[in-house]
């Protein structure tokens, strides 16, 4: 097993770039194949190497499938890449099962619908002071040769916190760099610590196995491809990529605050607690879960940080302290993705006294293990604070949202399972007809149970339950994208040679 090599991957999974609070992704369609070719061929993308000091601007590169056709790469090697990202986000079956219906469906959205004809991605980012000079530079004097810009979508800066108000990106997986953690694992205890190829095609994932992924005949036109690690004699086009999936979330930020504070009388203190319990944390973050003592696999803290991770939801199992349905607990259940059933919990009870069946889920949090994701989502529009949202609209309010975006080596088990049977699941955790608080659509589907009720359990009393709920969030646009490595976008920017499969 080789170790990763840094630089032939991309910098957005493993940084995120943070600290470069300035960023902007422009959506383009290939006008002129040799001109975009040679772009890409020097395109300076930066990689994933640390630096000391760290690059102040970063440009990351990603395409569509129709992208790579556009490009010149045979169809026979696109073929190989996973089903879900060669028919896009914009496909009517992958529609229904994201929730992508009524108002969300792809032909409302602004941009990425079926007939957009989107084909890559070019995410800038940068501190404020270099940023503009940095994307001037990096397009250069070839780039309107090369493609036509379809939109550019521009971000905020709000500080850490998402539209709604609450503290953004606390939790997030620690990736195995060093590819120290053993596969597949059967360990019953949670962990935040998650396999390279979980994220990175090429590598080993939590299965112990190789995402499937395009591998090449040794040519002339592949030889500075890495080799493929599990199939000698093979060059390996996917090795130190990923899958990004973009979405466009508008977020109406108003009408969350005012549902709240309508179901409380207006009282403030009780708007803030009722949010915080559909969120799963407060609006600073911290968990509604205490935080435990015992150390937990992949959770670090560093100097001067709120501890806000360690935790799970071994001590709920009533969703009386974090409600079953909050987002945070469907997003990511951590080591209680168990339905709430007689039977199930009977299972979970004697394959934990090590007597369950044999082929049975001997690890409890494995199917959170495989589901993982890592975010690198922006905010955009202007901030609005949730005491301006509870009072009364001047006028009409400007569009914000976010500008979601996450990182995965097999989009259909990692992202679309998590918005399918978690996010949008209408029986998560034995509940019944309530979908996410947040990311959940209310629009009705004929012969589909509705989704507008959230509830909030209670310890020995009656739960209580909100009905009448709206759709808070509205997707205006999204798409399917494979980052390659670096050596990829070479192969990809060979004028010619890329026809050749």
């Amino acid at each position: 097993m080789s170790e990763f090599d840094a630089a032939d991957a991309q910098g957005l999974l493993r940084f995120g770039y943070k600290k470069m609070t300035k960023a902007s992704y422009a959506l383009l369609r290939v006008k002129h194949v040799a001109a975009a070719q040679a772009w890409l061929h020097s395109a300076p993308v930066t990689t994933a190497v640390e630096m000391n000091p760290p690059p102040t601007a970063a440009l990351q590169v990603a395409f569509t499938a129709p992208g790579l056709l556009a490009l010149g790469v045979r169809e026979s090697v696109i073929a190989e890449f996973s089903h879900e990202f060669r028919g896009g986000m914009a496909q009517e079956s992958r529609s229904r099962q994201l929730g992508d219906v009524d108002d969300n469906a792809p032909e409302n959205w602004s941009w990425g619908g079926p007939a957009y004809g989107l084909h890559l991605v070019v995410m800038f980012f940068g501190e404020p002071e270099p940023y503009e000079a940095f994307v001037q530079t990096s397009k250069g004097p070839g780039w309107n040769d090369a493609f036509d810009t379809l939109a550019c979508l521009y971000t905020s800066d709000f500080g850490g916190v998402e539209p709604f108000g609450f503290t953004d990106g606390v939790s997030q997986p620690e990736i195995d760099w060093e590819q120290q953690r053993k596969t597949p694992c059967t360990q019953l205890d949670y962990t935040n610590s998650a396999s390279l190829g979980e994220f990175l095609l090429g590598y080993r994932n939590e299965y112990g196995k190789y995402t499937d992924r395009p591998l090449l005949d040794i040519s002339p036109a592949s030889a500075g491809l890495p080799p493929a690690e599990d199939a000698p004699g093979k060059k390996d086009l996917g090795r130190n990529g990923t899958y990004l999936v973009m979405r466009q979330l508008q977020q109406d930020v108003r009408m969350f605050w005012q549902f709240v504070g309508q179901q409380v009388g207006g009282d403030i203190a009780k708007a803030e607690k009722l949010a915080a319990a559909m969120v799963g944390r407060t609006r600073a973050g911290d968990p509604l879960e205490p935080i435990q003592e015992q150390p937990i696999a992949g959770i670090r803290v560093k100097p001067g940080e709120r501890e806000q991770n360690r935790f799970t939801f071994d001590q709920d199992p009533t969703g009386s302290r974090c409600p079953f349905g909050a987002h945070v607990r469907r997003a990511n259940p951590r080591n209680t993705d168990f339905p709430d059933r007689p039977g199930n919990v009977w299972r979970k009870l004697i394959t934990m006294l090590g007597f369950g069946p044999k082929g049975f889920r001997d690890d409890l949090t494995s199917s959170v293990r495989f589901h993982r994701i890592v975010r690198r989502g922006r905010e955009y529009g202007t901030q609005l604070t949730p005491e301006e949202a509870l009072a009364p609209a001047r006028g009409s309010d400007p569009e914000r949202g976010l500008h979601f975006m996450c990182l995965n080596a097999n989009i259909a088990r990692q992202f679309e399972f998590l918005q399918n049977a978690w996010i949008n699941s209408t029986k998560f955790s034995g509940l019944v007809d309530e979908s996410d608080p947040l990311l959940g659509n209310r629009a009705p589907i004929p012969g589909c149970p509705v989704t507008n009720d959230f509830t909030i359990q209670k310890s020995g009393a009656v739960r209580r339950r909100f009905s009448g709920m709206p759709q808070f969030i509205k997707v205006r646009g999204g798409a399917y994208f494979f980052m390659p490595g670096i050596k990829a976008l070479r192969y990809f920017g060979q004028v010619e040679e890329s026809r050749v499969s």
